[in-house]
C-alpha cells in the first residue's frame, strides 16, 4: 500500500468517524429540567420534558482541551471510543512524516558526498539523476505526510466541537420528527411535509 492510498484510507476512517459523531446522538445526565404539570382525571401528574440546561462554554471547552491535547476533547465529552482513532491517526500520520523525511535526509547527504568525490552508500548503484529524483520523491511525500498530520490534529478539534454541540440538543424520547409524503388524487402530485410530534405517556 504506497502513500498516497494509504493517506486516502485514514482521512477516510477519520470523515468516517466524523460522520458517525454528526448521526449519533448520546444522551447526557441532566443538570436541571423543566417540569410540567398536567390535570389528568383530577390527578396531577409531572412530567420531565428532558431539557437540559445549555452550557456556552461546552464545545469551547472540548475544542480546547483536543487542541491541548490531542484525545482531551473526545474525553471530556464522553467519547472515549474515539481516542484511539485519533492517536491512530496522528500517529500513522506522523511515522510517514518522519519515515520520509529520513529517506529524504539519506539521499541528499549521500548526493552531497556524491559532488564532493566520496563514494556514498548508493555508489555504483544509483546513478547522479536517481538520486536527484529520490530526492523530489520523499520531498513530496515528506511534505503530503505533514499536511496529513496537521489535518488529523484539526479533524480532532473538530471533531470534539461539535460532538460537544451535538450533546446540549434535547434528545428526550417523548419528540420526534417525520417526514410525511402523501399523494393528491385529484392530480396524482405528491405533497411533502414534516411533523413534530410530542407524546404523552
Amino acid at each position: 500500500m504506497n502513500l498516497k492510498t494509504l493517506s486516502i484510507f485514514i482521512l477516510a476512517v477519520l470523515f468516517f468517524g466524523l460522520h458517525i459523531s454528526f448521526a449519533q446522538i448520546d444522551s447526557i445526565p441532566k443538570k436541571e429540567g423543566i417540569s410540567m404539570k398536567i390535570e389528568q382525571t383530577g390527578v396531577e401528574k409531572e412530567r420531565d420534558f428532558g431539557l437540559d440546561l445549555y452550557d456556552p462554554l461546552g464545545p469551547s471547552k472540548a475544542a480546547f482541551f483536543s487542541a491541548v491535547i490531542p484525545g482531551l476533547g473526545q474525553a471530556y465529552n464522553r467519547k472515549y471510543w474515539k481516542i484511539p482513532l485519533v492517536y491512530a491517526a496522528l500517529g500513522t500520520t506522523l511515522y510517514f512524516y518522519i519515515d520520509n523525511n529520513n529517506q529524504y535526509q539519506a539521499y541528499r547527504d549521500a548526493f552531497k558526498q556524491r559532488l564532493t568525490g566520496q563514494e556514498d552508500e548508493f555508489f555504483g548503484i544509483l546513478t547522479d539523476q536517481n538520486l536527484i529524483d529520490a530526492q523530489k520523491l520523499f520531498r513530496k511525500n515528506r511534505d503530503l505526510s505533514l499536511l496529513f498530520v496537521i489535518g488529523a490534529y484539526i479533524l480532532n478539534i473538530v471533531d470534539a466541537n461539535v460532538d460537544a454541540h451535538l450533546q446540549q440538543f434535547n434528545v428526550s424520547e417523548n419528540l420526534s420528527l417525520k417526514p410525511q409524503a402523501e399523494q393528491d388524487f385529484l392530480t396524482g402530485n405528491l405533497s411533502y411535509g414534516l411533523s413534530v410530534n410530542f407524546k404523552f405517556n
